[in-house]
């Protein structure tokens, strides 16, 4: 089949396995080139098919040399269907590694789950018998509990009604955007689902099954952002869970002694999360143009290649002054934020091409599915079943 980017709102319906392979397998070789001395050598990715998952994945296994396990919830392609990015991310992944003798297997499935969370320590017991080194990526719209209650995330303020400027992906325009105050409910729904209630689920059920090394290291990922993005961000309804994740790190290193739990804060780049926040893709398209003329851009495997080479040390890591990991260190600084501020006052629909790199934030949208890679006939008939080795 002639495979194409068909795109929905904020995401691709369409997924491509040659251009997917191709991206891999250049984020692979830019992680070969920086190797780390962590110590991470068995490493588990709760949420590793896609953005930040993945790249970390990457990372641990070509710049660490570590033998990597990492939960999707992915679909697999047919005949007649491309399968989703992720899965051809992963199958992508675990070929190169095979071939590069590296230990690589995928539990496709809910992580929220307790039955993901069984599969994955069964197969951490006969295979690696401890992991030390856990990042958790989930990046989920609900989730449901063990008893059967299922949480919804919203986008939404917590302090009023928010207006400022947002881009229309649909048309590139600037055009301004009210966002609506989240209910008690709501937010509450949120923490469920973007929280760090699963995380602590899972370092709990890793220390019960005697499936984590002493001295362990668990990292998990975070945002905080400008004063542009903190009503619909940091101080939001996502804002409130990303609080409650950090307030889990304190609570796992309190409760582990021998487990250091951290938040990697990192830079804002095109996600399929990050596509649907109001205000963000504008700031994220603006922020682009000025790294990238300040020389300072990064996208997700040369953040996650620094937190392993730069970041993360033997059994520790190089935090602030508030335990946090900070990988938007480079986009936080001053002058950056400065010229970002200084566009965002003048950005409008009539200039956005000119003050935004709106070429680039769409260049790394339709990456995201395995489009735009060199070297790829996306014009070509293309085979979508593209298995993930170690599901089989």
């Amino acid at each position: 089949m002639i495979i194409q980017p068909k795109t929905r709102g904020f995401i691709c319906t369409t997924a491509h396995p040659e251009g997917c392979r191709k991206i891999v397998s250049k984020s692979i070789e830019y992680a070969k080139a920086h190797k780390s001395e962590c110590g991470a050598k068995k490493v588990l990715v709760i949420g590793s098919s896609m953005g930040y998952g993945l790249s970390s994945r990457i990372a641990a296994a070509y710049s660490s040399g570590a033998a990597t396990i990492g939960i999707i919830f992915d679909k697999e392609g047919s005949e007649k269907k491309p399968a989703s990015a992720g899965w051809y991310n992963t199958a992508a992944f675990e070929e190169f590694a095979h071939r590069d003798g590296l230990y690589a297997k995928t539990i496709n499935g809910d992580a929220f789950s307790k039955e993901i969370k069984e599969q994955t320590i069964e197969l951490i017991k006969n295979d690696l018998g401890k992991v030390d080194m856990v990042i958790y990526s989930l990046a989920a719209p609900r989730r449901t509990t063990a008893d059967g209650t299922v949480y919804s995330s919203v986008l939404k303020t917590t302090e009023g009604n928010y207006t400022n400027k947002t881009i229309d992906l649909k048309d590139n325009s600037v055009k301004e955007v009210t966002i609506e105050p989240a209910t008690e409910e709501e937010v509450l729904h949120t923490i469920k689902v973007m929280g760090g209630e699963d995380w602590m689920d899972w370092m709990d059920a890793l220390k019960a099954a005697d499936a984590i090394e002493k001295d362990a290291v668990t990292v998990a990922f975070s945002y905080l952002g400008p004063e542009i993005t903190h009503p619909i961000y940091m101080n939001g309804s996502i804002g409130q869970a990303k609080k409650h994740l950090y307030e889990t790190s304190k609570a796992i290193s309190a409760k582990y002694s021998d487990i250091k739990a951290y938040i990697s804060v990192n830079k804002a780049l095109v996600t399929q999360s990050s596509s649907a926040i109001p205000v963000v893709p504008l700031y994220i398209s603006l922020l682009f143009k000025v790294m990238k003329k300040n020389g300072t851009h990064e996208g997700c495997i040369e953040q996650m290649t620094r937190l392993f080479t730069d970041k993360l040390k033997a059994g520790s890591a190089v935090t602030d002054e508030g335990g946090m990991i900070r990988l938007d260190d480079l986009e936080m600084k001053d002058e950056i934020q400065a010229e970002v501020k200084k566009l965002w006052d003048e950005v409008n629909t009539e200039n956005v091409k000119d003050l935004a790199d709106i070429d680039g934030y769409w260049s790394d949208f339709f990456a995201l599915f395995g489009f735009g890679a060199e070297g790829i006939d996306y014009e070509a008939d293309t085979d979508p079943v593209y298995d993930i080795a170690s599901l089989k």
